[in-house]
């Protein structure tokens, strides 16, 4: 039977574990590997554990050029940073097994773990932009903890990429990918159109991608070793969320009755007190500017448009790869390996966020009526403030009586000055220098030192200061009688430009060049990994069972690890300056080693018997000795039988670690910004004008923070963010996990081709190093009064909590439980049809039964499978599958078909966005037209279908332009065009 270029991939299949050796008599035949989650090399591929593997031909097959967007296809992995980001990217792709965070899933290079991705905020996963596709041979996951193995960061499981090392010629290779999508959605244009906002209509062809590759390699010394050389280039370009009909609004409300949300710092200017002037004679106001007048505050802005949909990203990636035996007992090699990867971030304008509370009242660009509005409404004069007002508010219960200075917010969006960018260029270099070899027929060993480092350069542009923001909004008349800053006539900063935002078109360019501040910052992550093993078979020594064949195989090694992180933003980062930051961004500067010990055996029991074709056991410990004082132990036990030469049966326990990261140890607390759909102390009014709130009592409120003047007041924030201060702690512990798994493969000798396997599997961890959710320390603090909460919320003089400095208190602890099991199914079925070639059909699926977490002891287990949102965050389908056919033509044409399917989720906030099943269809061909030439083609999401939408699609979650990119297909139809040329 003849195969082609894609079905040799497709029938070793598309996504499939690695399958066990079904007799062991064949080992002689193949050459002994190793599998990703044991260094004891075996012969057939054997693997205990699950290991789902994708080769190099996937990459091809799919049209994919970022390794990250295949791998979010499996269905064991959950999207995180994805290209897909705007407001909090890192600048990185991450990957997430299980859904349990890109923290807790180990990324390997040829089994030697990758360097964190970032020093941001957010950026301790490895970056898989650091990998060139081109070089990548195979894939390989293994879920569930591996910290025996690998030691820490594995106790969702592994990542392994195998790369090649033994190209011989020169192969180049060139892609374009686009996307194009029909924007029919007339809903979501008509509500666009109706809130004033253009929208986009008719089809739409962007986010071009060309990707160029260039591989060298030969063999040295007549086949004693190879160097494989290889350079690659890479442009993705933007796509706005203007460019789609459903991005055209940051939606508001349920499904439904969506409303376009937004922003109230709007370009038009709001002036508001938020109620802090209300008072026993007093009232409070909220006003726009119309013209040179103030008219009532109504319209929200939309922030949407202008935020990138699709980063753009420009990345160059070379290296070499090198390996020469030396003699019969040492073979050298090396890795040396350079990224160097830009992108920007861009989100809505800055602006003055409500960072000043007073005003001038003889500000000389206030219009009488502007100044009547503001000041003269209560009997102040043009030499006065705003806060000179004495608001007097009297309990009517109790006859107390309060004082409070009036107050006057201003938001206004800097819409002169442009979209805020966020300018990050991530440079990578790793080194690998090993050697490795036999000792002699039964004893093995490998000896390796590797360096990484990852420099981080980020410049983040068009923001706003908001010290330059009070002191442009300070203004007097000079002598001439002409607007300037207070700060000019005191000589405190000479430099100073007033701004007018108090009428239409009074923002002069000179007033946005002083205002707009550019925030750099610098970083590193290091990582020096001294390590060795070495492996015996000890069958020759006699260490075997009588019953079986062979004998013990062992493991035996050493680990050093140092890692450092070292985050240098500059003093308008660090002193809360931008405007539109959520707060101050500290430095980070620390220093984590360890040093292990590990050993593994693999130990035959029987083989060769009736109902026991085969049956081990294979075993793993790791002591880990941290800098930090901690002492960790992890090991795996675990089982493979083979009752029958078409049948295997395995099961393994595996307990795993995590040690808190240098983040997590040593960043400062600061303040950031959290997701919550409202402030359940406050009150709000619904599109058919109706009150909504308070959802607790004045008395579980107050103990919040509200006071009777202050409770159910509308202070939810517009853009649904909230503040909260975050923070590192050097008192974390391990974290600590234990997986239990097992499985059947099954290939029955009456159907030719046919292998089936389905593995349960059950992930425990416990000791989670995490903050509590912002909004369950305000519920708790409502519900129960327990200073333990309580102490953590400060809210504002009008009881909000995301102006100034409010908001929650929520430091990293060690509090937290995650469980999540399911099934794993994997079917592959290869047959042929004759004159007409072959098929090979795959079948890969999750079947999630739990995904529970509990945030600390004594609040409730969530259950997050087949849900999302609150808690639970992203959408974590019950079950995801991928079915995918290849026709292996005999015209050198191979076709494939996929259908890729996503199960339906559960919302589980309070706006009712369920998400329906969804299923993608795509269609790829590639055909050989020389022995040396290979054109491909193909098309995903065939069918152009919409991502679902939600008002609730926030940052903190990974959501961007009301949809999740990382999970569902956000653009439309992938097309691309590639060819393979072999010199």
């Amino acid at each position: 039977m003849k195969k082609n270029l894609l079905s040799v991939a497709v029938a070793a299949t598309i996504m499939v574990p690695a399958l066990p050796a079904f007799s062991q008599s064949d080992a002689e035949m193949v050459e002994e590997v190793v599998v990703t989650g044991s260094r004891i090399e075996r012969a057939n591929d054997v693997s205990v554990s699950p290991v789902t593997s994708v080769s190099a031909e996937d990459l091809k097959a799919t049209g994919v050029v970022r390794v990250e967007d295949l791998i979010n296809d499996l269905p064991q992995v959950a999207a995180t940073q994805t290209a897909g980001q705007a407001n909090g990217s890192t600048g990185t792709a991450t990957v997430s097994l299980r859904g349990l965070g890109s923290q807790r899933t180990l990324v390997l290079i040829d089994g030697r773990r990758m360097p964190a991705g970032s020093p941001l905020a957010g950026g301790s996963g490895a970056d898989l932009n650091q990998i060139p596709g081109a070089l990548v041979e195979r894939v390989e996951v293994l879920t569930g903890g591996s910290s025996a193995t690998y030691g820490s960061d594995a106790i969702a499981g592994v990542v392994n990429f195998i790369m090649m090392d033994d190209f011989e010629g020169v192969r180049f290779e060139s892609q374009t990918s686009v996307y194009q999508h029909n924007n029919n959605n007339s809903d979501m244009q008509g509500l666009v159109t109706s809130n004033g906002f253009d929208v986009a209509d008719g089809s739409v062809t962007d986010g071009e991608t060309n990707d160029f590759s260039m591989i060298i390699g030969a063999n040295l010394d007549g086949g004693r070793g190879n160097v494989t050389a290889y350079a690659n280039y890479r442009k993705i370009d933007a796509v706005l969320q203007a460019d789609r009909d459903y991005s055209g609004c940051a939606v508001s409300g349920s499904p439904d009755s969506f409303g376009c949300g937004g922003s109230s710092t709007v370009p038009w200017g709001r002036f508001t007190d938020f109620g802090a002037n209300d008072g026993d004679t007093t009232e409070g106001f909220d006003y726009s500017v119309d013209g040179t007048e103030f008219t009532d505050f109504s319209r929200l802005y939309n922030y949407g448009p202008l935020n990138y949909f699709q980063r753009p990203d420009e990345r160059w990636t070379m290296g070499a790869f090198g390996h020469y035996e030396i003699n019969e007992h040492a073979e050298a090699y090396t890795q040396v390996m350079y990224a160097d990867d830009r992108t920007v971030a861009q989100i809505a304008p800055s602006g003055a966020f409500f960072v000043t509370n007073d005003l001038f009242c003889g500000n000389p660009f206030l219009s009488d009526d502007q100044y009547d509005a503001i000041c003269g409404v209560y009997g102040l004069g043009k030499d006065q403030f705003v806060s000179d007002l004495e608001v007097v508010n009297t309990d009517p219960e109790t006859g107390e009586v309060t004082t409070n200075p009036g107050a006057l917010y201003i938001g206004r969006r800097n819409v002169e000055g442009g979209p805020r960018q966020s300018d990050m260029r991530h440079t990578t270099f790793r080194g690998v220098f090993g050697v490795r070899g036999d000792i002699n027929e039964n004893w093995a060993y490998d000896v390796y030192g590797q360096f990484s480092e990852v420099s981080l350069e980020e410049t983040y542009l068009n923001d706003m200061s908001k010290s330059r923001i009070r002191r442009a909004l300070d203004v007097r008349t000079d002598a001439d009688g002409n607007p300037v800053c207070q700060s000019v006539l005191d000589g405190s900063d000479p430099n100073c430009v007033p701004w007018n935002i108090f009428q239409e078109g009074g923002v002069t360019q000179e007033a946005i060049d002083y205002l707009v501040l550019p925030l750099f910052a610098r970083g590193t992550t290091d990582q020096e990994i001294i390590s060795g093993y070495v492996t015996g078979d000890l069958t020759d020594y006699g260490v075997k069972l009588p019953t079986a064949d062979s004998g013990v195989a062992i493991v035996a090694g050493f680990e050093s690890r140092r890692e450092s992180l070292n985050y240098s933003p500059d003093s308008g980062y660090q002193n809360d300056e931008g405007a539109g930051q959520g707060g101050p961004t500290l430095p980070v500067d620390g220093a984590l080693s360890v040093k292990e010990i590990f050993t593994e055996a693999n130990i035959p029991l029987l083989s060769g018997m009736p109902g026991a074709e085969y049956l081990g056991l294979e075993v793993a410990y790791r002591y880990s000795d941290y800098s930090t004082d901690a002492q960790t132990d992890t090991y795996k036990l675990a089982a493979d039988w083979q009752p029958t030469t078409d049948l295997k049966v395995r099961a393994s326990f595996q307990s795993a670690v995590r040690h808190a990261n240098i983040r997590e140890l040593y960043r400062a607390q600061s303040i950031g910004l959290f997701d919550m759909t409202y402030d359940p102390c406050g009150s709000r009014t619904d599109d058919d004008g109706v009150e909504i709130g308070p959802e607790y009592s004045a008395a579980e409120c107050a103990n919040t923070g509200t006071t009777a003047s202050t409770y159910g007041g509308n202070f939810d924030s517009p853009a649904g963010q909230y503040n909260f201060v975050g923070g590192g702690n050097p008192e974390l512990t391990p974290e600590e996990s234990e997986t239990v798994s097992f499985g059947i493969v099954y290939s029955p000798e009456f159907v030719e081709g046919l292998t089936v396997s389905a593995d349960y599997f059950n992930i425990e961890v416990t000791e989670a190093i995490a903050g509590i959710n912002p909004e369950t320390v305000l519920r708790r603090c409502a519900e129960t009064g327990n200073a333990l909460f309580c102490d953590s919320v400060s809210r504002g003089a009008n009881g909000n909590l995301w102006i100034g400095t409010a908001g929650i208190t929520a430091t990293d602890v060690n509090i937290g439980f995650f469980e999540t099991e399911g099934i794993d199914i994997n079917a592959n079925y290869g047959f042929d049809v004759g004159a007409y070639g072959s098929v090979d059909m795959n079948y890969i699926a999750t079947y999630l039964t739990k995904w529970d977490q509990q945030e600390f002891v004594g609040e409730p287990v969530e259950s997050c499978a087949g849900n999302w949102n609150s808690s639970c965050g992203t959408p974590t389908p019950e079950y995801v599958s991928t079915l995918r056919a290849t026709w292996a033509t005999p015209w050198n044409v191979d076709v494939t078909g996929s259908w890729r399917y996503i199960g339906e989720v559960t919302d589980l906030g309070s706006n009712g966005a369920d998400f329906d099943a969804i299923s993608y269809f795509d269609l790829a061909a590639a055909w050989s037209a020389t022995d040396n030439v290979t054109i491909r083609s193909g098309i995903s999401n065939l069918l152009d279908e919409e991502p679902p939408l939600t008002a609730d699609a926030g940052a903190g979650i990974y959501g961007n332009g009301n949809t999740f990119p990382g999970v569902y297909d956000a653009l439309g139809r992938y097309a691309f065009l590639g060819a393979s040329v072999n010199f």
